[in-house]
Order: C-alpha cells, then structure tokens, then sequence
C-alpha cells in the first residue's frame, strides 16, 4: 500500500523550510497537520486552591514553553510583580530563549539545560538553597518529581494548565494513509473521538517509548516508529518507510 496522505497530530510547524515541507517535495505526498491535544490554563483561584503564594519562591523550573507562558499569566492573574533577582532553570536552550519574550535576557538569572531533564540537576545542586516553583501540566513524567525529591531542596509543582482532548469529529469520514503520534494522549484522544476506530490498512507512526506503549496498549499495529539509531526523526522515519512502500 502506498504512502498519499499523512496526518500529524501536532500543530503545523511555523518554520518555512521544516523536515515535513522537504518530504513533501521529495516524496510528493499530503500531510496535514492537527493537534490531537490542546493546553488550556487554569485560573489564579485554582492556582491559589493549591496553596501557592509567588511570593514564597525565588527560582522557577521551566520544562517547556507552555510552562513560561503560564507562569507569567498567572503572574499577571495575581498582580504579582516577578523580581529582577529571580532565578530561572531552563530545561533546554529553546525553552530558555522563548523566555526572552518575558524577561530581559542578559540582566536575568538564567541556567540552562541541554535538553533532558536530568541534565538541569547539576545547576540545581548548585542552588539547592533556593525555594523552587515548578509550573506544570496535570500531566507530567513521574522521574521529574522523584528526582527533585531525591535532591532535599525546597520545592513545590504547581498545576497551571492542563491537557485536554481535542475535538476531531469533523474528521470521522476522513481517511490518511498514515497517522503520526508523538505522545501517549494523541492515542489516547484518537481513540477518545472514535472508540470504533479500526486501523485496517491506516498505519501508524510513533515517537518515543512512551507513546509506543500506549499505542500497544490501545491494541494498534504499529508500522513506524522513531527515534531509532537509523532514524533519530519522525520525519527520517516516514522518508524511510514511504521510499520502501512507493517504489
């Protein structure tokens, strides 16, 4: 069966020249972009429910842009000013460059991982005094509290958005020759908007052991899978597959 369509169940990416626009042009193939999940923040009343006053903290971890985005919302829900002398923990150089759009980078604190979040606990050792806020989503990797525990320091997670299922009805009669998940809530929405999904000749592609599990878990056959050792990307991936299936 060869490869026409494929659907991504992430937001199109908004850089121009992205892996997908080249596969495309290589491999002449439709791929649409639709996230299967959304990010919705809660209010500063739930925040405060959870017993969280900003003022108790003086460095915040930031896991993702999400987070950024709603710390500072919340921030601003609360009138609380963020001080100069606030200290941040970057898990990645992206996530500590989209800080940029809040903070004036060079006069702010800022420490950085390179892309795990296991690789922020050496800069976190460093500071193990500071009182540690950790915005986050209803959904989060168990490591994440389990390795800020073992470190003793002061911290506390905070729920400031969550996770929510997206609507795909609109995409009930509509079939791709291949759908792309990249986490195990993808599978979990696919499944949520059409309980009678039967994958028959549809393939399915999936990033990371996590969602490789929910995928099995949920019964499908997977045909694709990244990252590999061959295939470090999804887009490397599809290209691999879709040039054995065209010929």
């Amino acid at each position: 069966m060869k490869v026409k369509t494929i659907l991504v169940s992430q937001p199109e990416p908004k850089m121009e020249n992205s892996p997908y626009s080249r596969l495309i042009d290589k491999e002449k193939v439709k791929v649409d972009f639709r996230p299967f999940i959304h990010v919705e923040g809660v209010d500063a009343k739930n925040v405060r429910q959870q017993k969280i006053d900003l003022n108790d903290y003086t460095a915040i971890i930031l896991t993702s842009r999400n987070a950024v985005d709603h710390f500072f919302r919340i921030a601003e829900e609360m009138r609380f000013k963020v001080p100069d002398s606030m200290k941040y923990f970057c898990q990645s150089e992206a996530v500590a460059y989209y800080l940029q759009k809040y903070v004036v980078y060079r006069k702010r604190k800022i420490y950085v991982g390179k892309r795990q979040f296991s690789d922020l606990i050496p800069l976190i050792k460093k500071y193990k005094d500071e009182k540690f806020l950790l915005p986050s989503s209803d959904v989060l990797k168990p490591d994440v509290p389990e390795t800020l525990n073992e470190l003793g320091i002061s911290w506390k997670r905070g729920i400031f958005y969550k996770t929510v299922i997206s609507d795909l009805s609109d995409l009930r009669n509509v079939y791709y020759d291949v759908l792309v998940f990249f986490s195990p809530s993808g599978i979990e929405s696919l499944l949520h908007n059409f309980p009678d999904f039967e994958q028959k000749d549809t393939r399915i592609a999936v990033f990371g052991n996590s969602t490789v599990d929910a995928a099995n878990g949920a019964g499908l056959r997977i045909d694709i899978q990244a990252p590999t050792p061959e295939t470090p990307s999804m887009t490397m991936a599809l290209q691999k597959y879709i040039t054995s299936v065209n010929k």
